[in-house]
């Protein structure tokens, strides 16, 4: 390893030190705000408190409150704790802090808005600097502290989000002296910081320029009265009242075991009269952006189709197998009985006759002859694939630039007893868009030879399109051609435009999944 010397930059709040190495330099757990506690815990975002002196930032700041991941994704998923109250922090790594207007990239990580961090080693920004580009990795608050409804507390829905706003706000306000152009921000994410991506871009925040979703959806939200049922279930459970003063007088870690223990119980019976329609909606997330009549006036999708962000261009992408990896880890991936799958597909109100179709369609043959695998198929197109198109759909008429991609390359990880394949899987494009798959926990996902050749083809889209917001030979989607970029289709060797692929599977749900011209004010 090369050693490091200490530079020093001045913030707003005070002035941090941080590391250079191999010519990049890193300032990490930066506060972007205040230590969200007692009653704060439900509040808005206080500014951080400033220092005098310098602060060091050489290591990852505190993670926000979570339990790990059980089982078999716990492996997979290998998520840092890092202790403390100062969570709400940030990372940025830049080129050069002394120069003058290179483009920024702002990660907002997944996690299903409970679980995931900043200090995750797989969003190593080094390798955007190497190529140019400022990055900037954020935390926000998770579960119910940052999505949770309570009616009473000062800020009743959305503090993830608001968490997100002053971060992108913080970015605005000091980039420069990381030597980042505040005029040339991107905003990017994956799964629930995709979902965010799609949400903020809804909100026409003007804190960012161009964006990436990866694996999200711009349908993922509750009504005000669905999660006020999830917060009931969780505080009878605790035996109190859902009210923020007896949340905020709760220990963070018995809050962290009632919650999952709900929302496993939610994944378990999806149970619409329950817990509501909008919950179930979601194909197994149960704490997510609220409409709350405050913040979100609508479902960020129908935003869009109102013209909101339309002159942001938007880089989205899914993977060919999304809902692999949420099903091929666990003893389901085996069952031989259809009825399961069958009437979880029904409970996420898809049609009878789908789960039949999709056996008829073109899907791998290890996909077509087990029920989890055609059961995945349709949930992967019901969660994500979909919802995609349409927000590129919603934006057929706006002035900036939409870019569809699918992620096709399979890996041969199989982490069952059965030795079933996760394939192109929710995830796995992440080492590749970060160029990290030389981390060893990369391999967790990858397997020990994935193609660096396809790395350098995606990550280096992302930086051209963080650095432009034109990604060269890459045409925008419409609604004619519908034009993706296909990254390894089966595993082939090359990375081509592909006009309406699956196109079959499209169809079917061309009633289904559109924006509901409804709201809530």
């Amino acid at each position: 390893m090369s050693e490091s010397t200490t530079i020093h930059v001045a913030t707003a709040y005070g002035t941090v030190s941080g590391l250079v190495e191999n010519g990049i330099a890193r300032f990490l757990g930066i506060p972007y705000a205040a230590a969200p506690r007692g009653i704060k815990r439900f509040a808005a975002p206080d500014p951080p408190v400033s220092w005098t002196g310098v602060r060091a930032a050489h290591t990852f700041g505190a993670t926000p409150p979570q339990l790990p991941m059980k089982g078999k994704l716990g492996e997979l998923f290998l998520n840092p704790v890092v202790e403390g109250e100062e969570y709400l922090n940030l990372n940025v790594w830049t080129p050069d802090p002394g120069a003058t207007g290179a483009p920024v990239l702002v990660w907002i990580h997944g996690g299903g808005f409970t679980t995931g961090s900043n200090a995750v080693t797989a969003y190593n920004g080094a390798t955007f600097a190497r190529d140019g580009v400022v990055c900037v990795s954020v935390n926000y608050r998770l579960g119910v502290e940052g999505f949770g409804y309570v009616a009473d507390a000062p800020v009743p829905a959305n503090r993830g989000l608001l968490d997100q706003i002053a971060a992108l706000e913080w970015v605005r306000d000091n980039i420069a002296h990381f030597g980042g152009d505040p005029g040339n921000v991107t905003v990017a994410g994956e799964s629930a910081g995709a979902m965010s991506v799609l949400t903020l871009l809804s909100l026409g925040t003007g804190l960012f320029h161009k964006a990436i979703a990866e694996s999200g959806s711009a349908q993922i939200v509750q009504t005000r009265e669905d999660a006020a049922l999830v917060t009931a279930e969780v505080a009878e459970r605790l035996r109190i009242e859902p009210t923020a003063e007896a949340l905020a007088a709760l220990p963070v870690h018995d809050l962290l075991l009632v919650q999952e223990a709900v929302s496993e119980d939610i994944a378990a019976t999806a149970d619409p009269e329950r817990f509501g329609a909008s919950t179930i909606a979601s194909c197994g997330l149960v704490l997510m952006p609220v409409i709350d009549g405050e913040l979100l006036h609508r479902a960020p999708l129908d935003a869009l189709a109102e013209g909101a962000g339309q002159d942001t261009p938007l880089l989205m992408g899914t993977t060919t197998e999304e809902f692999r990896i949420l099903v091929v880890p666990t003893s389901l991936v085996g069952c031989p009985d259809e009825k399961p799958f069958r009437d979880r597909l029904a409970a996420y109100g898809v049609p009878a006759d789908f789960y039949d179709r999709y056996a008829e369609h073109d899907i791998p043959p290890y996909t077509r002859n087990m029920p989890s695998g055609i059961a995945c198929a349709v949930l992967t197109d019901r969660m994500f694939r979909i919802p995609t198109i349409r927000a590129a759909e919603a934006r057929a008429d706006a002035t900036a630039a939409t870019y569809l991609f699918e992620f096709g390359w399979r890996t041969d990880t199989a982490p069952n007893p059965l030795g079933v394949k996760l394939g192109a899987c929710h995830s796995l494009p992440l080492p590749f868009a970060w160029d990290t798959l030389d981390n060893p926990d990369s391999a967790m996902f990858t397997g020990d030879s994935p193609p660096q050749e396809l790395a350098d083809a995606l990550h280096g889209r992302w930086v051209e399109f963080a650095r432009t917001g034109r990604p060269a030979g890459w045409a925008p989607y419409d609604t004619i051609r519908r034009p993706v970029m296909v990254f390894r289709r089966d595993n082939e060797p090359s990375n081509e435009t592909v006009d309406d692929p699956r196109g079959t599977e499209r169809e079917l749900w061309k009633d289904h999944l559109h924006p509901s011209s409804g709201g809530q004010d």
